[in-house]
């Protein structure tokens, strides 16, 4: 029989004892209650820092689990579930604004489609499924980059490209973007990534009401915006959407 891995069974009990108890523990606390050297435990403790999976207090020193748990802990939630979930909900969605919808996660520092309905007309357009979209410019980008701590983190270390003149680029000014996000509960894109193209976007949650991914739809300015600004009708048929599949996915209400 193969022999256990002793550093990744000590790190292993690090992070349930990190879950557990009080907030934040202090290395001593850390070493006494595995029985550990100091050393042995700080070595253990800087390694699951530098994979995000440990974070520490600047100015107490101590320790708690770091943002990047958060990722993997969503993650019993298969994209191809998320996916089933919102089917009927985007199908829905298109068909009452017109335009064409998208389902995003977050992916290596930006938003993968996993889902795309066509706008339901005639016209001739490409399936984006498997398609990258930016974090800090794209409506599902910014969702993300506002709901989920590790979208945050990761578009703030990303270079923030312009791609037109009306993106924001300016870490302050992002921020201030993502502030107003969560307070409207949807984000805008308006020619920020494509001139001549506008799109609206909402979270989605899951049971334990943490942000799983995004909906939005995305069209022709002058079809999404009215008089510069996106219609209401269109933000609140995405809103409802994101609603409807979290609470397909037991978030409830929100």
């Amino acid at each position: 029989m193969a022999r256990n891995i002793q550093s990744l069974e000590r790190a292993a009990a690090m992070l349930r004892l990190l879950a557990g108890g009080e907030r934040r523990l202090g290395l001593s606390d850390i070493a006494s209650s595995l029985g550990l050297a100091k050393g042995t435990a700080h070595g253990i403790l800087r390694t699951l820092q530098q994979e995000g999976f440990v974070e520490q207090d600047t100015a107490s020193g101590r320790y708690q689990l770091g943002a990047e748990l958060l990722r993997l802990g969503t993650t019993y939630l298969d994209v191809h579930e998320l996916r089933a979930r919102a089917l009927v909900w985007t199908d829905d969605l298109a068909r009452s604004s017109g335009e064409s919808v998208y389902l995003g996660v977050l992916h290596q520092q930006g938003v993968l489609i996993v889902h795309h309905v066509f706008r339901p007309d005639d016209s001739r357009q490409v399936l984006e499924i498997g398609a990258m979209q930016p974090l800090h410019c794209t409506a599902l980008g910014k969702v993300l980059s506002a709901y989920d701590p590790v979208a945050h983190s990761e578009a703030l270390e990303a270079d923030r490209k312009a791609f037109t003149d009306r993106t924001v680029c300016d870490l302050d000014d992002f921020e201030q973007v993502l502030d107003l996000t969560r307070a409207r509960g949807y984000a805008a894109d308006v020619e920020e990534t494509w001139t001549g193209v506008a799109s609206v976007a909402a979270p989605i949650h899951d049971r334990r009401r943490m942000p799983v991914g995004a909906v939005g739809i995305t069209g022709a300015v002058e079809r999404v915006c009215r008089d510069g600004e996106l219609r209401p009708e269109l933000i609140a048929a995405v809103r409802d959407c994101a609603r409807a599949v979290s609470r397909d996915l037991g978030a409830g209400r929100f």
